[in-house]
């Protein structure tokens, strides 16, 4: 699911060889949105088509499908993107770009949020769900719904360079009566290494009165046709980060940032600030001594407000306090424990009356030596 203007508030290594093989290959393409024929039976549809798909119907108490098949368009018979055996989660290969590396000759997080966001959104599109960029269903669109982002959570374990091909599988599931849950799982395409997880919580918002709303029976026939039978969870471990809650930043700030503008280039096809964007916010506020000697390895952030393009916004950082003995070192000091990894809590609030927009917590860990 594409995200909007946001609103509020055991991995397992497949075989990696199946990274080597050719890309463009005709009977692996992902499927978008295009010209859908539809057929009472479950016989293939006597054109060239991708996948049959299961779409539910109007009449919810007889719980009958029928099957679309949608004929794959140029872009799709490009994109590295293949659904699974059994319809309930997408790959897609990338190729990082030079655009896409930064100062550390790696990738930056704002990259890889961003494939993140790509590789949801092209999920959403092979399995017929909207195409102009919203990944909402039937339903919704008469409904006037989108989807909203509440939480993001991001692991990254090791940073791709320039030419690295990273694979990402993604899967949605119910999240409650409220909400859907996105999951993600990054990799090496050449080593078969997990180098990434992310887990996301998704709202459905009413696009005309910028309202919740919960989500209703008929939206949700619609998503589990594509849900995981079985829960899924790319961070199964308990008391896992994404589990956390972030406590609010207090004044004064160690660090900030203040009167950042949002460019045009920041806005998404709602005309409000990207999800993206808040990531590089928050680190316009880091120390620079962080950012030079320390990586990014885990972020999280709480969407609890959207962002206007005449908006102005401050960022505010400050270090995280130790509360207690499971984050000390081994000799229980908190030196010990700074050494290593360094903790930090942000917050966006607009500069005009100090309304939050989001709250963050970043974890920095120590650069690796690069040859």
């Amino acid at each position: 699911m594409l995200s909007r203007g946001s609103f509020l508030k055991n991995v397992a290594i497949g075989d990696h060889n199946q990274c080597t093989k050719r890309f463009f290959n005709s009977n692996s393409v992902s499927i978008g949105c295009r010209k859908p024929v539809i057929s009472s039976s479950s016989s293939s549809v006597g054109v060239r088509s991708g996948p049959v798909l299961a779409v539910a119907t109007n009449e919810r108490e007889s719980k009958s499908k029928q099957q679309v098949s949608y004929e794959p368009s140029l872009a799709d018979r490009l994109r590295l993107g293949t659904m699974s055996e059994d319809g309930m989660s997408y790959k897609e290969k990338f190729i990082v770009r030079c655009y896409e590396v930064g100062v550390n000759k790696t990738v930056t997080v704002e990259t890889m949020a961003n494939l993140l966001q790509e590789v949801g959104c092209n999920h959403a599109q092979s399995v017929g769900f909207s195409t102009d960029g919203f990944a909402t269903t039937h339903s919704m669109r008469k409904l006037h719904l989108i989807w909203v982002t509440a939480r993001m959570y991001i692991e990254i374990y090791k940073y791709p360079a320039w030419s690295d091909v990273v694979e990402i599988e993604t899967w949605c599931q119910s999240e409650g009566r409220i909400g859907t849950r996105r999951d993600w799982i990054l990799k090496d395409c050449a080593t078969g290494e997990v180098i990434g997880r992310a887990t996301s919580k998704w709202l459905m918002m009413n696009q005309d009165t910028r309202r919740l709303q919960k989500v209703t029976d008929e939206v949700r026939d619609e998503l589990e046709l594509y849900f995981p039978k079985e829960l899924r969870l790319a961070f199964p471990e308990e008391n896992n980060g994404s589990l956390k809650k972030i406590p609010k930043l207090e004044d004064p700030a160690e660090y900030s940032k203040l009167g950042l503008v949002p460019r045009r280039a920041d806005l998404d096809m709602n005309q409000h600030v990207n999800n993206v964007t808040y990531i590089g916010w928050v680190l316009e506020s880091m120390p620079q001594e962080i950012i030079d000697t320390h990586e990014l390895g885990t972020i999280t952030i709480d969407y609890r407000r959207e962002c206007q393009h005449d908006d102005v916004v401050d960022s505010l950082t400050s270090v995280e306090p130790i509360e207690d003995t499971d984050a000390l070192g081994a000799n229980g000091s908190a030196t010990a424990a700074k050494d290593v990894n360094k903790s930090f809590l942000h917050l966006l609030r607009l500069s005009s009356d100090g309304l939050e927009i989001n709250r963050c917590r970043t974890e920095w860990r120590k650069k690796p030596s690069r040859i």
